[in-house]
């Protein structure tokens, strides 16, 4: 994302948020160290856009649209491709985000995307009363936090005891 593209980024930005960014919003942002901006283009036109932080072991997607003119053409999905491409075994392990919990569009997108619902955040726009859901992409999904599943200890003691009951 350089300097010139921030008028079609804004268009984009107003199109699809309700509460939008606003153009001191994106510069204070992409003056910090860690942030970074994308965009993705057709034809030289900008159609869609991504600002990230970088952290230690994760990146953090801040804000990301598509122009409503090219969605589902597989645009969004390049893009998170791409930030997917900058993770690595050795240190950056995962992307997070949060969504507003009325967005089901872009829940629904990150879900496809493999990215996993992890928590809630209760009242955590200032903008609005509304939740945000956090949502978590693992490199490695084998990861016992990310599939975790609850199990049973009674089940594993009655499987001994029945074990003990047998041998009798």
């Amino acid at each position: 994302m350089i300097r010139r593209d921030m008028a079609e980024v804004l268009r984009i930005e107003r199109e699809s948020f309700e509460y939008h960014w606003t153009e001191e919003d994106f510069l204070c942002c992409l003056r910090q160290r860690n942030c970074i901006g994308m965009v993705a283009e057709v034809d030289g036109q900008v159609v869609g856009f991504m600002i990230y932080e970088l952290h230690k072991t994760r990146l953090h997607i801040l804000n990301f649209a598509v122009a409503d003119d090219f969605r589902r053409q597989a645009i969004g999905g390049q893009m998170i491709e791409k930030l997917v491409s900058k993770l690595s075994q050795q240190r950056r392990k995962e992307i997070t985000l949060e969504v507003r919990e009325t967005n089901l569009p872009a829940q629904l997108f990150f879900q496809n995307s493999d990215f996993v619902a992890v928590g809630v955040l209760r009242d955590h726009y200032e903008d609005s009363a509304e939740d945000a859901y956090v949502m978590k992409y693992r490199l490695d999904p084998e990861d016992a936090m990310y599939n975790f599943a609850p199990h049973n200890r009674i089940a594993k003691y009655e499987k001994l005891a029945d074990g003990l009951h047998e041998e009798s």
